[in-house]
């Protein structure tokens, strides 16, 4: 059988020059490839590519007093690297247990997010840093969702088929907020995570929690805030915080090869406070 490879691939420089790409039909977008091709089945191919690396300000990661922008083409590798606020700490963290090397250098952290798995490494941790998406399309132009509100469920996200994700954007983070991040998996490196937490830790002159943020992945369809743990932390000690069951009743955990949902909520107990303590002492 004759297997038809006729495919077209774009690399634009300008955003309107792939905006207007997008318009076609059958157009897949791809940046680092990392989750894509993969999941290519053998002989498939798509009709149309459009590679966004090369688009001006996609690969950069900008700082101004109203926040940081994340361009949607940067990389694990490009965070690390990065100059950031301490409150991105989790995040950097994350980076550095996604996947191989070779991994980090390509796939990005707006492919992490549109790929919209449970279990997808960069979420919880944007979660906590109230991260929102700025999304552009030819026909209506940009507009922005936070990150919660983007992602809609398993591999579902709020992007329409004529829109690109031009960036993450988070709010400029207190000084002194600080961020840690707990990965369980069956080892240490190249694994899809049973359970993560991110947290964001501000404290005042006390030493007790000024403002809490917590954020839990693979224990639910959505990793999702903790908001009612997080107003219970304000005023608490670090050393004294121990996690209930009731903290983590809002997650809604499954059964799987790679754990069992008391497994996972029993393990994202002992997460949480590892997380914030890890914060305070960064």
């Amino acid at each position: 059988m004759k297997v038809d490879m006729c495919m077209a691939y774009s690399q634009p420089s300008l955003l309107p020059d792939a905006l207007d790409i997008l318009t076609q039909a059958g157009v897949r977008v791809i940046a680092g490839g990392t989750d894509f091709y993969p999941a290519l089945k053998a002989g498939q191919h798509p009709d149309n590519l459009l590679d966004v690396t090369r688009i001006d300000g996609f690969s950069d990661i900008t700082q101004s007093e109203g926040g940081i922008k994340i361009g949607a083409a940067v990389t694990w590798s490009d965070v690390v690297k990065a100059d950031l606020p301490q409150a991105f700490d989790a995040l950097k963290q994350a980076a550095r247990e996604v996947g191989s090397l070779q991994i980090q250098n390509a796939g990005t952290i707006v492919g992490n997010i549109c790929n919209a798995s449970p279990a997808a490494d960069g979420v919880p941790p944007l979660l906590a840093l109230n991260a929102e998406v700025e999304l552009a399309s030819a026909a209506t132009g940009k507009r922005v969702f936070p990150l919660g509100a983007f992602i809609r469920g398993v591999r579902q996200t709020a992007l329409k088929d004529d829109e690109l994700v031009t960036a993450i954007i988070v709010p400029k983070p207190d000084a002194d907020m600080t961020s840690g991040f707990e990965k369980l998996g069956s080892r240490r490196y190249l694994v899809i995570s049973i359970a993560m937490t991110a947290v964001n830790i501000l404290l005042d002159t006390q030493g007790r929690i000024a403002d809490a943020r917590v954020a839990v992945g693979s224990c639910s369809a959505i990793a999702q805030r903790l908001t009612a743990l997080e107003a219970r932390l304000i005023g608490q000690v670090p050393a004294d915080i121990r996690i209930s069951p009731d903290d983590v009743a809002a997650l809604t955990p499954i059964d799987d090869v790679r754990g069992t949902s008391a497994y996972r909520l029993d393990a994202v107990r002992d997460q949480i406070e590892r997380a914030i303590h890890k914060a305070v002492l960064s």
